[in-house]
């Protein structure tokens, strides 16, 4: 299947300080791309994928699970990993989650973690019913676009298949086992008004990780896909000053170019 306009991944080679960014539950590196060119502008070297099963129609998804979500950012991880001396991996949603469990597996090996609206639960009544329901009903209604700016659209699909919603809910409940086992510094920032994912799961990452160094902001302003909406210069300006202070020689002319 082709992808979806907008929906294609997305790489810069920059210096030696690099980004992984890791997009949500049935979105695409769209919602993240403003956040990519911004990082690639100031000389990172910038990775972000797209996830399997996204980016092309929901039916793709169905046949997907997180461990094809997950062994995508691990790869794209590993190879920014052999190219630079620091890596820090970003994330919005799920795929805050994604990025949450790269830093508690991998290590010392990243240098930091932020993560905007970060799931770690599939909420309500109906994700009790989902291991029996999804062989009955495909796709609920989607969850894509929740923004407050008017005239922002995020590239992502109108239905959630079900089988696919499943396997996230295995997802959260195993990346929250190792949350505990997260130690790099972290900035964490969330809406107060998320339609998908309620400030209950901020406060349950910042309580289970084992940070000492951790930054929590507000994005007033802003619904779920905060990346698209009125707050989105706020997180690109304080992920890359969060970065300038982990890695030094970033900020500084020519330091972050390669050459």
């Amino acid at each position: 299947m082709p992808v979806l306009p907008g929906a294609e991944p997305f790489r810069h080679e920059g210096g030696e300080v690099g980004v992984l960014l890791c997009h949500g539950f049935t979105g695409s590196p769209q919602s993240l791309r403003p956040w990519a060119d911004f990082l690639a502008e100031r000389g990172l070297t910038v990775e972000l994928p797209l996830l399997p099963g996204h980016g092309t129609r929901w039916q793709d998804m169905q046949l997907t699970g997180w461990q094809d979500w997950y062994a995508e950012v691990d790869r794209a991880l590993g190879e920014l990993l052999q190219r630079c001396t620091q890596v820090f991996v970003f994330g919005l949603s799920m795929g805050g989650a994604l990025a949450l469990r790269l830093a508690a597996r991998h290590g010392d090996a990243i240098s930091g973690v932020v993560v905007v609206n970060p799931g770690n639960k599939v909420h309500g009544v109906a994700a009790h019913a989902l291991p029996v329901v999804r062989h009955f009903v495909r796709s609920t209604k989607g969850i894509a676009s929740d923004i407050a700016k008017e005239g922002s659209a995020e590239v992502g699909y109108d239905r959630v298949p079900l089988h696919a919603a499943h396997s996230l809910r295995r997802f959260f409940q195993q990346v929250d086992r190792e949350l505990p086992q997260v130690t790099q510094p972290m900035l964490l920032l969330h809406s107060p008004q998320d339609h998908v994912v309620p400030p209950a799961d901020s406060a349950r990452i910042l309580g289970r990780v084992s940070s000492t160094d951790v930054t929590e902001i507000l994005l007033e302003q802003s619904y779920h896909v905060a990346t698209l909406d009125h707050d989105a210069e706020r997180i690109f300006e304080e992920s890359y000053a969060f970065i300038g202070r982990l890695a030094p020689s970033v900020g500084k002319k020519g330091s972050t170019t390669g050459g």
